[in-house]
């Protein structure tokens, strides 16, 4: 166990922390987020793609049945009933074409009383930067067939205003906007916040609808499986460099211990030949 005591040193203690925290963050928060995102986009891409086969029901049926409400979005219905009078909101910072635009809002009252709230589409801005004139909705009795949309919420610090004539707003709030316009809405059941109606094409009143968004899945069930890859990669590169350290260590402590050295070799004795043999025994050369 001695060999592991460099382990204990400050840099291994730091770099060890850094690893379990990294990896900690990989698998309960960064890669529970992508796939969570991607659990909830491949949710809503569903919503839409069934929406688009099925017929409209009438937005009674949403409103009374609150057993529904996660799939309630993207839902078609219709609704019959009539425009309040002075009711336009804009949404500023929307873009049409790529340009910059408005979404228009306005209330709807159902033939039961019920006051909803209304997106009726985009218009472009006036030199990029104004609101255009936008024309009342029609008066009068009307059946409109739309989409449920879930609110957007609201951003501190992005308060109501009144500017070139119009109330406006920075996102479409049903809560938000009972406030702006001073009247009860009914909020459309949809899980998280409350709900409103998105007009479709063709429909009185309706501008330039918001148009559905892509059917695509997105990069996130591929980044989750990443941040769950580096959450194994992390603790497995530790290891490896700690592998690495003792190797070295036994590289450095087998160079460094001497060497024992070798005993003397006796030279071996020259080999005479038979002449000088019987030179030595009987002198001189016979």
């Amino acid at each position: 166990m001695r060999r592991l005591t460099f382990l204990l040193r400050p840099s291994w203690l730091i770099l060890a922390v850094l690893v379990a925290a990294f990896a900690y963050l990989c698998f309960t928060v960064l890669a529970p987020w992508q796939l969570g995102k991607n659990t909830t986009t491949s949710h809503r891409n569903q919503l839409i793609a069934d929406s688009v086969d099925a017929a409209p029901i009438d937005i009674a049926t949403v409103l009374d049945d609150r057993g529904t409400d996660s799939h309630a979005e993207w839902r078609r219905v219709t609704a019959t009933g009539s425009y309040m009078p002075n009711s336009t909101v804009l949404v500023r910072l929307r873009h049409l074409d790529g340009a910059p635009g408005y979404s228009v809002l306005a209330t709807f009252k159902l033939d039961d009383g019920r006051i909803l709230l209304i997106d009726r589409g985009l218009v472009a801005a006036v030199d990029g930067s104004r609101p255009p004139q936008i024309p009342d909705p029609p008066a009068g009795p009307q059946k409109i067939e739309a989409r449920i949309r879930m609110s957007e919420g609201v951003t501190p610090g992005k308060d109501p205003m009144v500017q070139d004539g119009y109330r406006q707003v920075y996102s479409v709030d049903t809560t938000q906007e009972m406030t702006v316009l001073q009247e009860p809405m009914t909020a459309i059941p949809t899980g998280e916040r409350g709900g409103y109606l998105q007009l479709s094409e063709n429909q009185p009143g309706a501008f330039t609808p918001t148009p559905l968004p892509q059917l695509d899945a997105g990069p996130y069930l591929s980044y989750g499986l990443q941040w769950l890859a580096f959450g194994i990669m992390a603790p497995l590169g530790l290891g490896y460099f700690v592998y690495a350290e003792i190797r070295e260590r036994r590289k450095e402590k087998a160079e460094a211990t001497p060497q024992p050295t070798p005993a003397e070799t006796p030279t071996p004795a020259p080999v005479s030949t038979n002449e000088q043999r019987l030179a030595d025994r009987y002198g001189g050369n016979r």
